[in-house]
């Protein structure tokens, strides 16, 4: 074992570096010797050691290669992940086929593949830190970075399942799917960000994630992997997470009129479409994996109005979308999705000061929330004085009505789909 440490003060996280080759661990302890002040690292050569390191000490995160002998880096992350289910977990590997990659889809976090430059590891490792940070339960933090996939509505599951075993099935069918559920769009922009895939810029867009991945790795996702799975009500939760999906598209969308109606550029509109289906993810993920917990700050709501974030908070020591951003980062999502996730419900606490997907989710939100008196909506209100800085007052205006006419329509296209 070898590692490079400065003084305990100067610690930020501990990182656990695996890989059988001695030539790449001395190429990653050389390129990264300007991080200790920042990171205390430790390099192996073998998953067992690795395991005995993990024994022995607390880690922020690993990073593993793929292949390696008698345990290799997929092994190794279950290993990881059932007893250390809080670890940021990372694959950096030279081995980027198919089979290998949806071996560690479901245990590693992102897939970064060699050689890699130091600043992309310390982008994505510091992306996830920060976010971790806003989660002082640890309970909670288990949860997120124990996590496969986001469950979707049973109707959404069959769609896409029905979907995948027709002959005739298309890459447009799927992604149109994919692009009405949080959890499809989230998983595919997370294999569309990761090195596997080769893509030098990032993607937001759910509709060019299922391109650049295809219809076989999203059917081996589905049919295989099982990273795409079907919610199962627990304590009452379903008519929640129906009422939050039907939200989430109707966010999405008006934040996505919103950004066309500000003449914003097409990136900048797709993104805010994505930013508002995922804005209450974590809300998804509470409703899955607590929903006793969850289910208790909703009826409390309810009885004693109270901003939903302040009893989350109160639970959990995080709020909804904190646990949504720090899922996002985890899994290497695009920073302005993770940026409005996090912000959503309190822009004015972001620093930023320009009309972003942010701006859009966020009106979007105060708008379609405000029709709907249900507990699970009582987080969001229309933040004055951060439009006013943006030089949008008044605009909200401008913003239901796109809403009435969205509204609209929709009710429209039921009718005739009922019909």
């Amino acid at each position: 074992m070898n590692a490079d440490s400065k003084k305990p003060d100067a610690i930020h996280s501990r990182l656990l570096f695996v890989d059988d080759e001695p030539l790449v661990l001395q190429g990653l302890r050389r390129t990264l010797h300007s991080m200790r002040a920042e990171w205390d690292m430790t390099f192996v050569d073998s998953a067992d050691k690795a395991l005995e390191e993990l024994a022995r000490e607390p880690y922020d995160a690993i990073i593993t290669d793929m292949k390696m002998p008698r345990m290799d880096g997929g092994q190794l992350l279950e290993q990881v992940a059932k007893r250390y289910p809080a670890m940021v977990r990372m694959v950096l590997s030279g081995q980027s086929s198919k089979g290998a990659v949806l071996r560690s889809v479901g245990t590693a976090h992102q897939y970064l593949s060699k050689p890699c430059d130091p600043q992309e590891i310390k982008l994505r490792l510091a992306q996830a830190f920060v976010m971790r940070d806003l989660l002082s339960n640890q309970r909670v933090r288990a949860v997120v970075s124990g996590l496969k996939s986001i469950p979707s509505l049973p109707g959404m599951y069959h769609e896409i399942l029905a979907e995948l075993r027709s002959e005739d099935t298309s890459l447009e069918k799927i992604s149109r799917i994919v692009s009405r559920d949080a959890g499809m769009t989230a998983k595919v922009l997370q294999l569309a960000n990761s090195a596997f895939m080769g893509v030098r810029c990032e993607v937001s867009n759910p509709t060019q994630a299922v391109i650049l991945i295809g219809t076989e790795m999203v059917r081996a996702l589905v049919l295989s992997v099982h990273v795409f799975s079907q919610f199962k009500d627990q304590q009452g939760a379903a008519p929640y997470l129906t009422a939050l999906w039907e939200h989430s598209i109707a966010v999405g969308c008006l934040a996505q009129h919103i950004a066309a109606g500000e003449k914003c550029t097409k990136g900048l509109v797709d993104e805010s479409f994505t930013a508002g289906l995922l804005h209450d993810i974590g809300k998804l993920v509470l409703l899955a994996q607590m929903p006793k917990e969850y289910g208790g700050i909703l009826d409390a709501v309810r009885e004693k109005p109270a901003t939903l974030a302040a009893a989350e908070r109160e639970q959990f020591g995080c709020t909804h979308a904190d646990l949504g951003a720090y899922l996002m980062s985890l899994w290497g999502l695009p920073h302005p999705l993770i940026h409005a996730v996090a912000y959503h419900d309190r822009p004015s606490e972001s620093a930023e000061r320009r009309f972003s997907s942010l701006t859009s989710v966020h009106g979007a939100d105060a708008v379609v929330g405000s029709s709907n008196g249900s507990p699970i909506f009582q987080d969001v209100q229309l933040d004055e004085k951060y439009l006013q800085e943006l030089g949008l007052s008044g605009h909200e205006v401008v913003w239901r009505e796109l809403y009435a006419q969205q509204s609209k329509q929709t009710n429209m296209d039921a009718s005739k789909g009922s019909q």
